[in-house]
């Protein structure tokens, strides 16, 4: 998911967390084989008798929360083909996605549960600590089940006060109360995008046939009206929302989200044709 910045993960210059502010403020460090003299600081090395050199710049990562809606009561069926397995897949291919991009990441539950993870600008430059979060995240979904909770203000909780940075999330059954929770969880100054896997869309689509998965424009025309009216609280809160069917997928989800938020006037029902590539 392709957000602004100098690199992948990072924010602008104007994000940048400096290590030093300025010749009477920088904080300085020991000098270490292979520093490059010329950062080297005098006045410092003066001050305390021995080499010391500035501070590099340390950027700020984008951070990125996945969350997973758990609660029993929103979704219907069991098995591998159920919207909740679907869910539980969905989360852990966008949360390794956004750690091999370099993004901070943590995965959030509707329990108001989190695990924490950094990203390492791909998983071939992972540090031990990046390969035990993502490790942790993933085993956490691994045997994730479904929460007793009825409502979402546990994560709405944990959310609270996060103004910054990009939340996916990936709900299940939202009534007129869970999604107007939901919809005041965008953050303030940062991107939100929804996956909401509706339980009349699923039973409609399995009553229907899944079709042919390619076929991303014929699956999306079976969402029902009704479905995508009990989003319409998210959307006008400014967050980018697909209601998901059986045999979707992932990518042409993202694709076809790209497409809505960058408001080239294409609908959800309008399938996944072209091939924007915004959502990275």
């Amino acid at each position: 998911m392709r957000l602004t910045g100098e690199a992948p993960g990072y924010g602008d210059g104007r994000n940048r967390s400096l290590a030093l502010a300025g010749e009477d403020d920088v904080i300085p460090r020991g000098y270490r084989h292979g520093d490059d003299l010329r950062r080297v600081h005098w006045r410092s090395t003066a001050r305390y008798g021995e080499l010391m050199v500035r501070r590099e710049e340390q950027p700020q990562r984008a951070g990125c929360t996945v969350l997973l809606d758990t609660r029993r009561a929103a979704y219907q069926g069991a098995g591998p083909d159920s919207a909740f397995e679907w869910a539980v897949s969905g989360a852990a291919s966008a949360l390794v996605h956004m750690l091999e991009r370099g993004y901070s990441v943590r995965l959030l539950t509707d329990t108001g549960n989190s695990v924490p993870g950094e990203g390492a600008g791909g998983f071939a430059g992972a540090t031990q600590e990046t390969a035990d979060s993502a490790g942790l995240m993933m085993d956490t979904l691994a045997v994730v089940e479904h929460s007793d909770g009825t409502g979402l203000s546990a994560s709405y909780d944990a959310l609270r006060g996060g103004n910054e940075g990009l939340l996916v999330a990936f709900f299940g059954d939202l009534d007129e109360d869970q999604a107007a929770v939901a919809a005041r969880m965008r953050p303030r100054n940062g991107a939100a995008v929804a996956f909401v896997l509706d339980s009349e869309t699923w039973a409609r689509g399995k009553d229907l046939g899944q079709g042919r998965a390619a076929d991303a424009a014929g699956l999306m025309a079976r969402v029902p009206a009704a479905a995508e009216e009990r989003v319409r609280p998210l959307r006008e809160a400014g967050w980018t929302v697909l209601t998901v069917p059986p045999g979707m997928l992932l990518a042409d989800l993202w694709r076809m989200a790209e497409r809505q938020r960058t408001g080239t006037g294409i609908s959800p029902a309008d399938g996944a044709a072209g091939t924007s590539g915004g959502w990275s």
